[in-house]
């Protein structure tokens, strides 16, 4: 494989200064294949996933343009950056700061569930770069807080996770309201280059250059998989037992609905695992505080639905567990890929009960690859567990715990039972 270094392509001297500050030196493959290209001003679509390095390839061509090109008009942002989540737009903005730190653009990142007085405000006196998700986008522009007449630049990122979302209709919107499609420059990323996200590049896009970098299927290769087959009265036990297993991990666990993270959630917080969770419901000032306490290491467990799976990086998870497996094969990929990113090392684990093994044929066929099956011992589950009620409160740790797990004793000096509490070499009722 060729290595390429930034500072032999044409990159401005402002951008390698926040690239040096950001500790790059060599460009990934999706930047390797796609800069030369963008950075000569040709539209491009990319297949590529996140952790690749995306994210800066298209930062780094689009603010090296910038500072070589004028503005072209007054009242609209010199560059759009639309995402499906708000967790992506906030990741985005965050790379931004570090890349075009030298380059004195004014950047703002706009989506739902705060400050949206603030961000209103802020628009209206003017930035270069806007990057947000397509509601609060839409939003603003209605109440023509600003225009798109005159953007120079477009970047749709994670265009198939904005089909999935059902954003279709909100992205066609803002589309048809930009400059010309030959008076800008596009650029569209997507873990799969499908017919309906190509029919949308050759409709708003001129002419755009694709490059297939990294399909998503082939970073399972990188990702040490393993899979038990466990019955669903013994999945908490089991997870207890992986968590004991490696206690130093940093560990992501999904869930197929929010009443099981909420569940589960509970449940390792009673039992010495500090946890925090996210679905889809939980406002976004607390989604982003979660998050960041995952980031920095101060909560070692994450639960969460899919919401989470797509658009977060997140350096340093060692394990995802599929606690429920997924129905949809392309999740997998998604939340497995929250692991090994940059080309680090990563487990992922599957907890096949009997009510979500019969979506273990369809992720297999999507990966191309049988996982391989870990047999489950009974050292590996643990029996003695503090149970939680379904309407049990989540409580906060005392002080001193640590995340052994050690089950709670009982006045009597038993380990409090659990759905898994027998021994599991006696046979049980109704089996022989």
């Amino acid at each position: 494989m060729i290595i390429v270094k930034f500072k032999d392509l044409d990159i401005h001297e402002k951008v390698l200064e926040g690239i040096k500050a950001a500790g790059f030196t060599e460009c990934s493959p999706v930047q390797a294949q796609t800069l030369p290209v963008a950075l000569q001003g040709t539209d491009i679509a990319a297949q590529s996933q996140t952790g690749t390095g995306k994210t800066a390839a298209f930062l780094i061509a689009m603010f090296s343009r910038m500072l070589k090109m004028p503005p072209s008009g007054k009242g609209s942002p010199r560059a759009l950056i639309i995402a499906p989540t708000r967790e992506l737009a906030v990741q985005i903005m965050a790379e931004a700061d570090l890349i075009g730190g030298s380059t004195g653009f004014k950047m703002l990142a706009v989506y739902g569930g705060i400050d949206y007085q603030k961000q209103r405000d802020e628009i209206s006196k003017g930035v270069d770069v806007l990057i947000g998700t397509p509601g609060r986008l839409i939003d603003y522009l209605k109440q023509k807080v600003y225009s798109l007449k005159h953007t120079q630049f477009l970047v749709i990122d994670e265009a198939d996770r904005l089909f999935d979302m059902g954003f279709i209709s909100d992205l066609r919107f803002l589309l048809k309201r930009l400059s010309p499609y030959d008076k800008r420059q596009s650029m569209l990323y997507s873990a799969t280059l499908s017919h309906r996200v190509l029919e949308l590049c050759y409709e708003h896009m001129n002419l755009p250059k694709k490059f297939e970098v990294t399909p998503e299927t082939i970073t399972v290769d990188l990702i040490d998989q393993g899979l038990y087959h466990v019955g669903k009265s013994e999945k908490l036990g089991l997870l207890l037992g992986i968590l004991r297993h490696e206690p130093e991990g940093r560990y992501l666990i999904f869930c197929n609905t929010r009443v099981v993270v909420d569940m589960i959630d509970r449940f390792l917080n009673a039992n010495g695992h500090p946890t925090s969770s996210i679905t889809g419901e939980l406002q976004q000032q607390k989604r982003m505080k979660v998050l960041a306490q995952f980031k920095e290491g101060a909560v070692p467990i994450l639960v969460a639905t899919s919401v989470a799976s797509r658009g977060l990086h997140i350096d340093g998870v060692t394990h995802v567990i599929n606690y429920d497996i997924p129905e949809d094969p392309e999740d997998y990929v998604h939340r497995i890929g929250r692991t090994a990113r940059a080309g680090a090392c990563g487990k992922a684990i599957c907890l096949a009960c009997e009510t979500y093994v019969h979506a273990l044929a369809d992720v297999e066929e999507y990966i191309k690859k049988s996982i391989r099956v870990i047999p489950v011992t009974d050292e590996m589950v643990v029996t003695g567990y503090k149970k939680v009620s379904r309407h049990s409160p989540k409580k906060s740790l005392p002080t001193g715990a640590n995340r052994s797990g050690a089950p709670k004793k009982s006045s009597h000096g038993h380990a409090a039972g659990g759905p898994g509490s027998q021994n599991r070499g006696r046979p049980r009722p109704g089996k022989k």
